[in-house]
């Protein structure tokens, strides 16, 4: 019977199997064999390119540095909106969810459009600036725009998932801490956040890797000015002149890599925090 069972289980997982070998395990197997031909020959010549440019090294840090400011900047707000969330119910609730919901997925070039139309050059802010006689100066389609573009997504997908989480803290502890006259600042400092502090760490990962991953806003907004790593792999997989797609393979497996860092990272801290 237990032979049947198991049988039966395998019988039902079977096309999901199939589904992620044709989706994933294919793709990336070509991916990988594909990045170690250069011009013809099997060789490691792609990736001492990638590691050897300057353009490519300063696609990566690029990347990075706006990936690592707008999760810190979605974490901070979304813990900040979390928490207040969480004292609310009824209709600001579901607004403020609902809205979060949407602006997690206003990305790409409708999010691009949005920005330009309120802060580039005939924007409505940047207008509103010029005739209060205000300072202005922004240029939106840089390195500035793109933190904006960024943290508007980040900072919604960071309260939607962050929400949930510290939903889950007991208020019974909370509300034991009111009573002995602790502060709900420093409730949320020594007991809450520790509590969380797993989902913390994980929605942080997912926001790292969900602006590493970022190409069509930052194409709708800046173009090919800013060199990151989304742009800098399509300019060699649709470059009339410089198409390169095995580079490109190349590009995207190191940038694999460099996901995957922070992902074990977060597992080794976790196992060493478990009893």
């Amino acid at each position: 019977m237990t032979d049947a069972n198991t049988l039966r289980m395998r019988l039902l997982a079977l096309p999901l199997l199939v589904v992620f070998g044709v989706l994933v395990v294919w793709p990336l197997t070509s991916i990988v064999i594909d990045s170690f031909d250069a011009q013809g020959e099997i060789s490691l010549a792609n990736y001492r390119t990638v590691l050897e440019s300057t353009y490519y090294r300063q696609s990566f840090v690029t990347s990075l540095w706006i990936s690592v400011l707008t999760t810190g900047i979605g974490i901070a707000l979304g813990i900040l909106l979390a928490i207040a969330l969480r004292a609310r119910g009824g209709g600001v609730r579901r607004f403020a969810l609902a809205f979060g919901s949407m602006g997690a997925n206003f990305a790409g070039v409708p999010l691009a459009m949005a920005i330009i139309i309120l802060f580039g050059m005939n924007g409505f802010f940047t207008i509103l600036v010029g005739k209060l006689g205000l300072p202005g100066g922004f240029n939106v389609y840089s390195l500035a725009g793109l933190v904006i573009a960024y943290c508007y997504f980040q900072i919604a997908l960071a309260t939607l998932l962050l929400t949930p989480a510290f939903d889950a803290v007991p208020a019974e502890i909370e509300e034991a801490a009111a009573l002995m006259g602790v502060s709900s600042a420093r409730f949320w400092l020594r007991v809450g956040l520790p509590i969380v502090a797993r989902q913390i760490v994980a929605i942080a990962i997912l926001l790292f890797a969900n602006a590493m991953g970022t190409f069509a806003t930052t194409y709708a907004l800046t173009g090919t000015s800013v060199n990151v790593v989304t742009i800098a792999i399509s300019d060699l997989v649709s470059g009339d002149i410089f198409s390169d797609p095995n580079l490109a393979n190349a590009i995207a497996l190191v940038l694999l890599v460099v996901l995957l860092v922070p992902i074990v990272a977060s597992q080794f801290l976790v196992r060493e925090r478990r009893p």
